[in-house]
C-alpha cells in the first residue's frame, strides 16, 4: 500500500452500475483498495439491478469532455482508464481529449455486451473504437467472449464475469502508477487476482425465492386472479420487477406464466369426462365470459376450445 502513496491519482472514464459490480464504483473500490486515488468521469447512468440493464442514460460529449479537461488540467494522471463507451460522439471526446493530454498509459476494458448478453456496443461502434481509440492505448483486457472482436498489440483476456474486466484492469493501473513496466503491472495484478471463474451468475435468494412463491401462488389463485399487479403487490413488488424476475428464472413475463396455467386448466376441464359447457368452464376459472376464455385459448394454442373438443373426441373414437 505504502507504494502508492504520494503518486498521481488514476483517472477512470467508464460507465456508472447501480448494482456496483462494475463500472465507475467498482473501479474506485479496485483502485482504493489497492491504496491508490481515483478520479472519474462518467460516460453514461445505467438503470440496472441483479436481473441486467433495464434502461442507459448517455452523458452528452461535451460534457464528457468538459470532465477529463477537469480533472486533468487539475491533477495531471499518468493513468487513464476506459471502460464502457457507447455512442460516436462520446467515442470523439474522449479520443480528442487523450490526443491533447496525452497520458502515459492508457488501459481500455471495452464492453461489448453485458454478462447478460445486452448489447452495448453496435458493430458500427466496435469498428470505429478499433480505428480511433485502440491505437491510442498502452493495452486493452477484454472479457473472452468479446476477445474476437478487436485486435491491439497488447491484448490479455478475463474471465467473463460480471465486473471481472474491470477488477484486472483497475489493478494493473494501480501498479502501473507505480512506475513499474507494463509486463510487471500485468504480473502483479494477475497474481492479486487469480483468473478464477467467480460465480457471480449465481442467482440471488431473494429472486429465487420471489419466483417460487409466485409459482406457487398463481398455482393456487390464477382461477380466481388473472392479474399480475395483484401478485407483485401480494409479494411486497413492483409488476416490473417481478416481470424481471420471472424473465431471468424462466425467460417468460408473468403474464405468460399465468396464461400457462390457465391454459393447463383449460386442457384439462375440456378433456375431463361429462360434457362442461364454456360458460361454466369460464366461471371457474375467472373468467367473465366464455368468449374471453375461448380468445385466450385460440391465441395460445391457434385453435377454438370447440375444435379442441371436437379433435378429443375424434382422437378418443380411433
Amino acid at each position: 500500500m505504502s507504494e502508492c502513496q504520494n503518486i498521481k491519482p488514476i483517472l477512470t472514464i467508464t460507465g456508472s452500475d447501480s448494482t456496483g459490480g462494475a463500472g465507475i464504483q467498482a473501479d474506485i473500490r479496485t483502485i482504493a483498495g489497492l491504496g491508490a486515488e481515483a478520479m472519474s468521469v462518467v460516460t453514461s447512468i445505467t438503470l440496472q439491478n441483479s436481473l441486467g440493464i433495464q434502461e442507459f442514460y448517455d452523458i452528452p460529449a461535451p460534457v464528457i469532455e468538459r470532465q477529463i479537461d477537469a480533472v486533468v488540467d487539475d491533477a495531471h494522471p499518468m493513468v487513464v482508464k476506459i471502460g464502457m463507451v457507447r455512442d460516436v460522439d462520446s467515442l470523439h471526446a474522449i479520443v480528442h481529449a487523450l490526443k491533447r493530454h496525452r497520458p502515459q498509459w492508457v488501459l481500455f476494458s471495452p464492453v461489448v455486451s453485458s454478462v447478460r448478453e445486452e448489447r452495448l456496443m453496435d458493430d458500427e461502434m466496435v469498428a470505429l473504437v478499433q480505428r480511433q481509440l485502440i491505437p491510442l492505448c498502452s493495452l486493452l483486457v477484454v472479457r473472452k467472449r468479446d476477445a474476437h472482436h478487436f485486435s491491439a498489440p497488447r491484448m490479455i483476456q478475463a474471465a467473463d464475469n460480471h465486473g471481472r474486466c474491470n477488477e484486472l484492469c483497475s489493478a494493473i493501473a494501480v501498479y502501473l502508477n507505480q512506475d513499474v513496466s507494463l509486463d510487471d503491472a500485468i504480473r502483479k495484478a494477475n497474481l492479486l487476482l487469480p483468473q478464477h471463474e467467480m460465480d457471480h451468475d449465481e442467482v440471488p435468494p431473494r429472486i429465487a425465492n420471489i419466483y417460487r412463491d409466485f409459482l406457487e401462488m398463481q398455482e393456487r389463485l390464477c382461477s380466481h386472479c388473472h392479474d399480475v399487479n395483484f401478485y407483485a403487490t401480494q409479494l411486497g413488488v413492483s409488476p416490473r420487477y417481478l416481470s424481471q424476475v420471472t424473465r431471468r428464472m424462466a425467460d417468460q413475463t408473468p403474464k405468460a406464466i399465468i396464461e400457462s396455467t390457465l391454459l393447463s386448466r383449460i386442457k384439462g376441464l375440456l378433456e375431463s369426462q361429462g360434457s362442461i359447457s364454456f360458460g361454466e368452464i369460464a366461471g371457474r376459472l375467472g373468467f367473465s365470459s366464455s368468449s374471453h376464455l375461448s380468445t385466450l385459448f385460440k391465441r395460445l394454442t391457434g385453435v377454438t376450445p370447440t375444435e379442441y373438443r371436437h379433435h378429443l373426441l375424434f382422437q378418443n373414437r380411433k
